[in-house]
């Protein structure tokens, strides 16, 4: 192991000793006690310098935000060295009662030292958000699907496609990645049909943004969360009755044809068989909108998007993708677990209780879970956002 290396273990590894500490503490009187592992490189941290933690802080984004791994320790008499980068760490977290979750693997990029008195900031963010997927590239694609481009981003960056069979389907017509990086095309095809992109323990995930099912289409467990295992929250309600309609335009140039589509409340989906020129239907379907009633909408309560489409096709799922993102952020629910709860992470249905009656009525998916063990025990924080329920069929 490298010099570089050797140091980064031994600052590391006096957050393992200050956390059993910490357990120690939280074990007093009968109360739950918090249980970890970390590891520096596959090797787990020497117990013998584990007496200068501050705090460790973990931090589960949605989407393309890093993940994020904080580990503060007191540098108060100076003896510790800066530790080189590049580190990799594993980390577990759980209650000794009940055992350990693995909370995945996140490389050392970024070394702090503040005074006084003196800390040692290390912070780590995911690894698999490789230098790879943020390379600007060149490419097109024509007359494919969502399926066919994400498994192709995924070999290019040795990562294992995860996308529902229902969303890899979507037909794409055209796609330019011009002087773009993977993950930011991802990220952009994403927000067109309002799904998730991500990268987790060597997949690569885009699935349906709030639809709280794994890749597979099986449901996640619904977690309950009340009101007595908080001691603080913030629920708060937007107006988005601003906006009553979506409107998306689209612009066929080999066909010298173009239009708009509206989307609403009253739009009901269904996939319907296209039909050729001589009125055959055909196997292929196409998402098909429908208005259950008139369409009204005055000029300034309709949200336009900007972007110009090159189908019709594409412009409706523009356009659905834009309304349900709409309604989704309508409602945002916020509450601190004075209990940590290892097994949440983002994009998991939650139900509350013990709150207003509107709120305990409300689905919600977690969008992020900070979780912190310091002095105060293990604690977490999560931040949730309204479930969707839109009818296709």
């Amino acid at each position: 192991m490298a010099a570089g290396q050797d140091i980064a273990q031994q600052g590391l590894d006096l957050a393992g000793q200050a956390l059993d500490n910490l357990a120690d503490f939280a074990g007093l009187n009968g109360t739950p006690t918090p249980a970890w592992r970390l590891t520096l490189n596959g090797k787990p941290l020497d117990s013998a310098l584990r007496r200068r933690l501050v705090a460790l802080t973990l931090t589960d984004n949605r989407g393309f935000d890093a993940d994020q791994l904080d580990i503060v320790l007191d540098d108060s008499d100076g003896m510790l060295e800066l530790p080189g980068r590049g580190a990799v760490i594993a980390v577990a977290l759980g209650w000794r009662h009940s055992g350990l979750i693995d909370k995945g693997s996140y490389t050392v990029d970024e070394v702090e030292h503040s005074g006084t008195p003196d800390i040692l900031t290390l912070r780590a963010r995911s690894t698999d958000l490789r230098e790879g997927i943020a390379a600007k590239r060149e490419k097109s694609w024509s007359k494919t699907t969502l399926g066919a481009i994400v498994r192709a981003i995924a070999a290019a960056n040795q990562l294992q496609p995860a996308i529902p069979d229902w969303l890899a389907k979507r037909r794409v017509e055209q796609l330019d990645q011009r002087n773009e990086s993977d993950a930011q095309l991802l990220h952009r095809l994403a927000r067109e049909h309002d799904a998730v992109a991500t990268v987790k323990n060597g997949r690569l995930v885009f699935c349906k943004a709030g639809d709280a099912e794994t890749v597979s289409g099986k449901p996640f467990p619904v977690c309950t969360i009340t009101r007595a295992s908080g001691d603080g929250h913030r629920f708060n309600i937007a107006d988005r009755n601003a906006y009553t309609a979506v409107k998306a335009q689209w612009q066929d140039l080999n066909r010298a044809k173009r239009g708009e589509v509206i989307v609403n409340k009253n739009t009901r989906f269904e996939r319907r068989a296209t039909v050729t020129k001589l009125g055959r239907k055909t196997k292929r379907k196409k998402l098909t909108a429908i208005q259950q009633k008139g369409v009204e909408p005055s000029a300034g309560n309709v949200k336009v998007l900007r972007h110009i489409y090159a189908s019709e096709a594409s412009a409706l799922q523009g356009a659905k993708a834009a309304w349900e993102k709409l309604q989704r952020g309508a409602a945002e629910f916020s509450i601190n677990l004075a209990y940590g709860r290892p097994e949440l992470f983002a994009e998991l249905p939650a139900r509350v209780q013990g709150f207003k009656p509107a709120i305990d009525a409300t689905d919600w998916v977690i969008n992020k879970i900070t979780h912190t063990l310091n002095d105060g025990g293990y604690t977490c924080q999560l931040e949730l956002e309204m479930k969707l329920n839109w009818v296709e069929i």
